[in-house]
């Protein structure tokens, strides 16, 4: 398992096939896409109408749902999150600036193969700090399935 200390970004170092060619991530239907795309990506809207993405309980991805000053916010690491915020269309994320997350103002602020790229580090970001009971449990159970279809329940007699 890799440290958080072993994540940094370099976004020509990332597969390229986190983001299948062509396809564009400027709405909320393809950062869903994207996001639960990821290995044990759960969602969850919290605060009202923001679509959060969590891995293992944790959050690593939010995106409003109505409106909003911001298209959409994700963790950084350290060296990423200056880089970053001294971008046009990108500040230092409302209430989650401390913790180095990052938010996008519009969903022009980066191409779409940088964000995917970096949704995929906010992740890996957000995996890596789990506790190692977490990970090991994640690690040993199969992804979940997308579709909200469930097995019937046998029922013990």
């Amino acid at each position: 398992m890799i440290g958080a200390k072993d994540l940094s970004f370099n976004f020509k170092q990332i597969p390229h096939a986190i983001l299948p060619f062509g396809m564009a991530v400027n709405s909320v239907e393809s950062i869903r896409k994207l996001c639960l795309g990821f290995s044990h990506a759960t969602e969850q809207v919290q605060w009202g109408y923001d679509l959060v993405f969590k891995i293992g309980g944790r959050m690593f991805a939010i995106t409003p749902l109505e409106p909003a000053p911001v298209f959409l916010t994700f963790k950084a690491t350290e060296e990423s999150f200056a880089e970053l915020t001294e971008r046009p269309g990108i500040i230092p994320a409302p209430y989650l600036a401390r913790a180095k997350w990052v938010a996008m103002e519009n969903a022009d602020a980066l191409s779409p193969q940088e964000l995917a790229c970096l949704l995929r580090l906010s992740y890996d970001l957000v995996l890596a700090k789990l506790p190692k009971r977490a990970r090991e449990k994640l690690a040993a159970s199969k992804p979940q399935r997308k579709s909200s279809a469930r097995k019937p329940s046998r029922r013990r007699k």
